[in-house]
């Protein structure tokens, strides 16, 4: 059975993609820690990161790179914090997200139910980062 990211990939559920390339996507979380917080999953189903193959790992990790250095521009954060955890869904996937301080990184705090417009903005607002950041190749429409 496919899991709800890969579901997500095949635009069978909705999902605000702000990067899809051969090997992963990304999009935003629906229960967000900040606006822009990225899910980066690979089109390949694996559940934990330890099981994937090292090159696998090492694209997500270029991705997320990518995408956290288009968060801090975009939105004017300190940092980009990153987090691979993986217990809410069986399918590899890191988080990337804007942060300020430590606060911003406990997911007791993330957003239930976050602003659509607010959402919208965010998911414009990075496509263009990083499309400015020369990854338009990778940014969708």
């Amino acid at each position: 059975m496919a899991t709800v990211f890969s579901r997500i990939i095949d635009g069978e559920i909705p999902g605000r993609f702000i990067w899809s390339d051969e090997t992963c996507v990304g999009f935003l979380s629906i229960s967000p820690l900040a606006y822009g917080h990225t899910l980066v999953v690979p089109r390949q189903e694996v559940d934990r990161w330890t099981d994937a193959e090292e090159e696998l790992v090492a694209h997500l990790t270029r991705t997320a790179h990518r995408i956290g250095a288009a968060q801090v521009e975009a939105f004017g954060s300190e940092r980009a914090g990153l987090a691979v955890v993986g217990f809410e869904i069986p399918h590899l996937h890191l988080h990337v997200w804007p942060s300020n301080s430590m606060a911003d990184h406990s997911f007791a705090n993330a957003i239930d139910s976050p602003d659509e417009a607010k959402m919208d903005e965010a998911a414009e607002t990075l496509r263009a980062a990083l499309r400015e950041r020369g990854h338009g190749e990778s940014v969708p429409d």
